[in-house]
């Protein structure tokens, strides 16, 4: 569970924009937003200390207490949303938003796989179709991440959402039958030659059906042609 508590010193910024923003990554500060109570604050938060919070054991999930640079307040938050660099992969923005502790909120966690499937060592192919999904709990409730077991999984078996294990004063929000986690299926190659072989058995049976319809077709003719010998 995200039950580590943080705490996270930020500035009020006063200037907006790309260029402002180029400039606070360039002193080591990722500009953000801190949302809460129907305001949005716009701040500044040093990248080191927002690297430390968002690596700690609660990941993503952590709870942030945001405290603004010259005041004492403190601001329970949770990261909401945050933007990277598309070259560096170095966060550039993040979105806090403030939260009670004793309400709860809506978060996507991701699914980690744990365990070897059966059906992987005998040449299945496994496919992760869901990597995160939706949850409604308490701040300190949400579950750092949640353990797919493949153990049991053969080629052909489909793991779903209402197989993944449940957690108390957590409710999954996606269909639990209908989220599909993961697949083993049959290897592509293996596929086209059991359709390959499956074509031809096919055409084997049209044959043979097509010869021995020739062949009834012939023997019914035959009487007909002794009886004009006769004649």
């Amino acid at each position: 569970m995200s039950g580590d508590r943080l705490k996270l010193q930020v500035r009020e910024r006063s200037e907006r924009g790309s260029r402002s923003a180029r400039r606070l990554r360039a002193d080591g500060f990722i500009p953000g937003v801190l949302y809460g109570n129907g305001n949005a604050q716009a701040i500044s938060i040093s990248e080191r200390d927002l690297r430390s919070a968002m690596s700690g054991p609660s990941g993503m999930h952590a709870i942030l207490d945001v405290v603004l640079e010259g005041q004492q307040t403190v601001h329970p938050s949770v990261l909401a949303d945050y933007q990277q660099d598309p070259i560096r992969g170095t966060i550039a923005h993040v979105d806090l938003r403030e939260v009670r502790l004793d309400q709860p909120i809506h978060a996507s966690v991701v699914v980690q796989l744990v365990g070897e499937s059966p059906g992987v060592k005998t040449g299945g192919v496994l496919s992760l179709v869901t990597r995160e999904v939706r949850v409604e709990a308490l701040p300190m409730d949400v579950p750092e991440h949640i353990d797919a077991d493949l153990s049991g999984m053969e080629v052909g078996d489909v793991l779903r959402l209402e197989d993944l294990p449940a957690f108390e004063n957590v409710t999954y929000l996606d269909d639990p039958h209908e989220t599909v986690i993961a697949t083993v299926s049959t290897p592509r190659g293996l596929v086209e030659l059991e359709e390959e072989e499956a074509e031809a058995a096919e055409e084997g049976e049209e044959g043979a059906e097509a010869a021995e319809e020739e062949g009834a077709a012939e023997g019914a003719e035959a009487p007909a042609g002794e009886a004009t010998q006769e004649e």
